[in-house]
């Protein structure tokens, strides 16, 4: 009696059923794997070397840079990989709204959410603990705006702070966050994937049940090796060549509770969020602003009529996504900009069209199809 052979584990993974009309823009998932894999080895051997200690943290960093050997390469590649996950972050994010994820395969997009806000804590709290000017400040305005809560945000900001402002005992747990939190992702991403293919892949049609499909390996492995050799390339470049050019000059300086910058701002991929906060005079409005530009991506599925118009067939939802990716980027211009005239005035139209194509993008679907019925 013969005895069917049960498929490994990894056999299944890459002989999955994949569509056949799989674009570039799904590389997107494969590459951030590989990027935080890069950043959590990265992070590892700098932990070996760092000081989470107020009067030595910073000439700790220095130390890893000019005596470790290796270290400057390492710390390098860990900063500039870290703006490099962001933008494969934001393309991923970009490519399932363009083609309706969110309708599709609501679950997978939850998580993905989720993964996205952790991974913003994760880099907030990495960009607080090579101790600058930018750093120490940037922490000090951020978490500031804890106090804005009814009730409870005194209290909860010194409890955040273990104290009464930005110290030893932030540094302690930011650096313990830092380091757990990247393995709370990894968590999410195996959950990411098990949703993802408990449906299987989309397509560029949005559709789930596909006609002609094909094994992920041999044929999507090759493209994703693609995908790996361009993200090499991109971080050796940084890392060798560029290695400051995504980094604040002020950063430099070691931290000082007396001097100010003139001009306070976050890490670039914050920037959007950093000028929907600033551009609404009232502390509580502010916090609530920024909380909801990140909680809409919670919402687009609930909007959702669970019918898929696809985006190559609708050119109204293509302006308005297209419209939205402009607002997002001139938001993160603004961000950069100092706290003055034109500016600020700018950046309110700017945060009320950001909310209105979002309601546009889960409103589209339904108005679509009252439109052709």
């Amino acid at each position: 009696m013969y005895k069917v052979r049960q498929a490994n584990p990894i056999e299944m993974l890459l002989g999955v059923p994949s569509p056949v009309s799989f674009s570039i823009w799904w590389n997107g998932g494969s590459i951030l794997g590989i990027l935080l894999g890069v950043q959590i080895v990265t992070g590892l051997f700098l932990s070996m070397h760092y000081t989470a200690d107020m009067t030595n943290t910073f000439a700790s960093v220095i130390h890893i840079i000019r005596d470790v050997p290796g270290g400057w390469l390492f710390r390098n590649i860990h900063a500039n990989g870290a703006s490099l996950f962001f933008v494969f972050l934001y393309m991923h994010v970009g490519r399932g709204l363009y083609y309706q994820s969110y309708i599709t395969q609501p679950h997978t997009w939850m998580v993905g959410t989720t993964i996205f806000i952790v991974s913003m804590a994760v880099a907030f709290f990495g960009y607080v603990l090579p101790w600058g000017q930018m750093s120490f400040w940037g922490a000090t305005v951020i978490t500031n705006m804890i106090s804005a809560l009814p009730y409870i945000g005194g209290a909860a900001t010194e409890w955040f702070w273990g104290g009464f402002s930005v110290g030893q005992s932030t540094l302690n747990r930011f650096f313990t966050f830092h380091f757990i939190l990247p393995f709370v992702i990894g968590g999410l991403s195996a959950l990411h994937l098990l949703f993802l293919h408990e449906k299987g892949s989309t397509n560029p049609l949005g559709e789930l049940n596909h006609v002609s499909k094909i094994p992920f390996h041999p044929y999507f492995t090759w493209k994703d090796i693609v995908g790996f050799l361009v993200v090499a390339m991109l971080l050796v470049m940084l890392g060798f060549f560029y290695p400051v050019i995504l980094g604040d000059p002020e950063n430099f300086n070691e931290a000082s509770s007396m001097v100010t910058p003139v001009h306070i701002q976050p890490e670039w991929y914050f920037l959007f969020a950093y000028a929907i906060l600033r551009c609404i005079p009232n502390k509580l409005g502010g916090v609530i602003a920024l909380a909801s530009s990140l909680a809409i991506l919670y919402v687009l599925p609930y909007g959702a009529t669970g019918k898929i118009i696809p985006s190559s067939f609708t050119p109204f939802y293509q302006v308005m996504f297209w419209n939205l990716v402009v607002v997002f980027l001139i938001l993160t211009w603004l961000g950069a900009c100092p706290i003055e005239e034109p500016y600020i005035t700018l950046a309110v139209p700017m945060t009320m069209l950001y909310f209105l194509l979002y309601l546009a993008l889960i409103c589209m679907p339904s108005v679509w199809l009252k439109l052709i019925s």
